[in-house]
C-alpha cells in the first residue's frame, strides 16, 4: 500500500511538472522571444536632409505594419506578433502643415512565426477574405513647426479614421517622425479593444489572450 502511493504522488509531481514545465520550456526555448516593437531609425542622417517638404511623400519599400498580442499558455506568459510588408499610401505636405494622408494594409498577407496562429488569424479571427485591408486615414491637418534638424526625431498626436474588420473608428495615435535624407520615417502605435472593432476574441486552444492588443507601424516615405 506504501509503495502505491508513493507511485502515486510521483505520478502526481511528474503530471504538474509537465504541465508547468512543458509550457515554459516551450515558450522560453522552441517558440524564442517576440520581434521587438518597431521603433524609430537613430542611424546618422546622410548629408542634403533639408530643404523643402512641400508635396507628397509616399511609402517605400521597408514599411512594416502589423499587431502584438499577449499570450498565456497554461500560465506561462508569451507575445504573439504577426506583421506585413504590404503597405500603400502617402502624406501630402505643404511648408510645416501636413495636409492629408491615408495607408492601406493589405491583411491577407499578415504573418507570424506560426502557421496555426496565422490560419486562425486569416479566418476566424479577422476574415480577411471579406475585410482584406485595414485603413488609416487623416482626420484633420498635422502641424510639424517648428521642423526638427535633419535626423532628429519629433512626435505629434495623429487624429484620424482606422478602419479594421470592416468596422471604423475615430482614434487619435502618437507618430514619431524623422527625416533623413529624400526620405522620411513615421512610427506609432495604437490600442485596439477587439470588441470596439467587433473582432472575435483570438483565444484559442489551450492558448487564451487578452481583450486588447497593439496596432503598430514603421512607415518609410520618399519624396
Amino acid at each position: 500500500m506504501k509503495a502505491w502511493t508513493k507511485w502515486l504522488l510521483i505520478g502526481i509531481a511528474v503530471a504538474i511538472v509537465a504541465a508547468v514545465g512543458g509550457p515554459f520550456a516551450y515558450i522560453h526555448f522552441i517558440e524564442g522571444k517576440a520581434a521587438a516593437p518597431l521603433a524609430i531609425d537613430t542611424s546618422p542622417a546622410p548629408s542634403g536632409s533639408s530643404g523643402s517638404m512641400d508635396g507628397s511623400w509616399k511609402v517605400a519599400a521597408g514599411s512594416v505594419a502589423g499587431y502584438r498580442v499577449k499570450e498565456v499558455l497554461m500560465g506561462q506568459d508569451n507575445t504573439a506578433v504577426g506583421r506585413t510588408s504590404n503597405i500603400t499610401g502617402s502624406v501630402t505636405v505643404k511648408g510645416t502643415t501636413v495636409e492629408s494622408g491615408s495607408f492601406t494594409a493589405d491583411m491577407t498577407t499578415v504573418r507570424s512565426d506560426k502557421e496555426r496562429r496565422d490560419a486562425q488569424f486569416q479566418g476566424r479571427i479577422m476574415d480577411t477574405a471579406t475585410y482584406p485591408t485595414a485603413k488609416f486615414e487623416f482626420g484633420e491637418p498635422v502641424d510639424l513647426a517648428p521642423l526638427p534638424s535633419p535626423g532628429q526625431p519629433k512626435t505629434v498626436p495623429v487624429k484620424g479614421k482606422l478602419t479594421l474588420h470592416g468596422t471604423t473608428k475615430d482614434v487619435t495615435v502618437t507618430v514619431t517622425c524623422r527625416r533623413s535624407g529624400p526620405a522620411a520615417q513615421l512610427v506609432g502605435s495604437i490600442p485596439i479593444t477587439f470588441a470596439d472593432f467587433n473582432i472575435p476574441n483570438p483565444s484559442f486552444g489551450p492558448i487564451t489572450t487578452q481583450d486588447h492588443g497593439v496596432l503598430e507601424f514603421s512607415l518609410k516615405l520618399e519624396h
